[in-house]
């Protein structure tokens, strides 16, 4: 028997049907949905989005039986392996992740479903509790919120020393942005608040000169 023949038989050996029964494929479906369920939920617990998408969610958890489902059936024929190669090859998903915590799960559910139609369920598991415990303890530590936008609308003889004055009670306050026209001013502050902002547009309202207030927040953070 030529080297040839030695190695095409190898290959179609190790694409033999045979080794995949019905009970091993039902055990890895099962396990993989039950890690989805887990990471459906764990998803659903740690995202600070302003918008949850529900959707999205459960695509993430049903991913990963899908992706359990490939590669099962491409240890089971070397045509369906390299059918698929090529299928994933031209398919382009051109869904935009904006979270950078979405793609981190994203992932996690592929790499799980890789992982359990692999046979490998130990690592699955194993990964799982790792993943989840790296997130909680890298999410506790404190990190201070970025400052907000104090944005104020008024008369030309407003001034902003009163409004320093006022702010000076809840936070530090730094000038961005002063804007005069004929019809009065736009003034933007920087502001960084000691504790709550509970009360501050209701006393900057009071001011004299003063028409619009508005109070700008995000989601972003700085380090500290």
């Amino acid at each position: 028997m030529s080297t040839k023949d030695v190695i095409k038989k190898s290959v179609l050996e190790g694409f033999s049907y045979t080794d995949l029964s019905t009970e091993k494929i039902i055990i890895t479906l099962l396990i993989t949905f039950a890690i989805g369920v887990y990471i459906f939920f764990i998803y659903k617990r740690i995202t600070k989005s302003a918008f949850y998408f529900k959707n999205f969610n459960i695509s993430m958890a049903v991913i990963s039986v899908v992706t359990a489902g490939i590669i099962l059936a491409m240890q089971s024929s070397i045509v369906i392996s390299l059918g698929m190669v090529g299928a994933l090859s031209i398919v382009r998903f051109r869904t935009a992740i904006k979270d950078p915590m979405d793609l981190l799960f994203l992932f996690w559910s592929i790499g799980t479903g890789i992982i359990c139609g692999a046979g490998l369920y130990k690592i699955a598991i194993i990964l799982a509790i790792l993943v989840t415990i790296g997130i909680l303890i890298l999410d506790m530590i404190p990190l201070k919120t970025s400052a907000y936008l104090l944005i104020v609308n008024g008369d030309c003889g407003c001034s902003d020393g009163k409004i320093s004055d006022i702010a000076a009670k809840y936070g530090k306050l730094r000038l961005r942005s002063k804007n005069v026209n004929k019809n009065g001013i736009d003034m933007i502050f920087e502001i960084r608040f000691k504790g709550n902002d509970n009360g501050i547009i209701e006393e900057l309202m009071k001011v004299e000169g003063i028409q619009n207030v508005s109070l700008l927040v995000h989601d972003g953070e700085v380090k500290n």
